[in-house]
């Protein structure tokens, strides 16, 4: 696969924002909303494009390794999970990521594009440093062992396959919290593959499998905040994002409405979220990303030319924010680190 080159946008202009427009005097990507954003990234940062291709791209992910690293991020459709590098190389990290007999058995794509997604889609890191990801076409969680070997940590719930985990987050004992999106519409009811009749939030620990929401509408990214007190869940058709209290047991109560973004007109939504070492919350939304407070106070935006999916930070100091969206891979600067979750 040939590299692309980096190209810098300057995308104010992009969209026709009523945010932008009710500022009057931002001219580059960075949407100032408050005055705390000032400590988070600056006015003048560079969004810049760092590879361009076809299909839905997710789950990055930043690997540190020796003094530089790299970033994993999946192709959904294409069933492969790439790897890009400090030089701008870009190349096949894991491939064949669906396992099973039959293509057809894997979910299909929403609307007119109604292609099978084979591949995987939130990714992040356990806490010995293992790859573990949401494998939308196998409807299971997996983690990619030392060795090269595949475990799959969970594939159903009380009998019931799921229908298109998306997301997911490990908390420091471990445990792995992730989101199962859609309900199976696609089969009958008596088809052996019929996933549950809802969609909800999922934990896995200690081997077991517990459900721990499903009063909720397409549940998406989800992030913990920096003492762990709090789960933050994205309900995606919605436009919303979720609070709650994470409790000894770690099970989830006391669901918050925490940002409504259904104010805003611009293209995009919620998708996937990430939390710097201050509490500020990060999430795909209408526009570009949305920086947002701890208390759910919008502080600003970075504009992007495109919808995007999901957001991770890497650099060997997290401060370097990556963005993908439906067809490329993006990266911008910021002051504040981010944390690996």
């Amino acid at each position: 696969m040939k590299t692309r080159l980096i190209v810098l946008l300057s995308v104010a202009s992009v969209f026709g924002l009523n945010m932008v427009r009710a500022q009057g005097n931002n001219s580059g990507v960075v949407v100032k909303l408050d005055p705390a954003l000032d400590r988070i990234v600056a006015a003048d940062a560079k969004l810049e494009k760092l590879f361009e291709g076809h299909g839905t791209f997710e789950g990055p992910t930043w690997i540190q390794a020796g003094a530089t690293g790299y970033l994993i991020f999946s192709e959904i459709q294409g069933g492969v999970m790439h790897k890009f590098e400090a030089d701008g190389k870009t190349s096949i990290f894991l491939d064949h990521i669906f396992t099973g007999p039959d293509p057809s058995l894997a979910p299909a794509n929403l609307g007119s594009n109604a292609e099978r997604m084979l591949g995987s889609n939130g990714t992040t890191l356990d806490r010995q440093g293992r790859i573990v990801f949401c494998s939308v076409g196998n409807r299971s969680v997996e983690r990619l062992e030392k060795d090269g070997k595949r475990t799959v940590l969970a594939d159903r719930f009380e009998g019931k396959k799921f229908n298109t985990p998306n997301d997911l987050v490990v908390k420091s004992d471990g445990s792995i919290y992730f989101t199962d999106t859609r309900v199976d519409l696609q089969r009958p009811d008596d088809d052996p593959q019929k996933g549950e009749p809802f969609a909800g939030v999922y934990l896995i620990k200690d081997g077991k499998v517990s459900l721990l929401a499903k009063d909720l509408t397409t549940p998406n990214g989800l992030a913990f905040t920096p003492d762990e007190k709090h789960l933050y869940v994205i309900e995606g058709m919605k436009k919303l994002i979720d609070r709650y209290d994470v409790q000894p047991d770690d099970t989830i109560a006391n669901r918050a409405l925490f940002v409504d973004m259904n104010s805003d007109q611009a293209p995009g939504g919620p998708d996937g979220m990430k939390i710097d070492k201050l509490g500020n919350v990060y999430s795909t939304g209408p526009g570009g990303v949305w920086i947002m407070s701890a208390e759910g106070k919008h502080l600003g935006t970075i504009l992007a030319p495109e919808r995007l999916t999901n957001l991770t930070f890497g650099g060997r100091d997290a401060k370097t924010l990556y963005i993908t969206s439906f067809m490329a891979l993006y990266r911008i600067q910021l002051k504040t680190a981010g944390l690996r979750q």
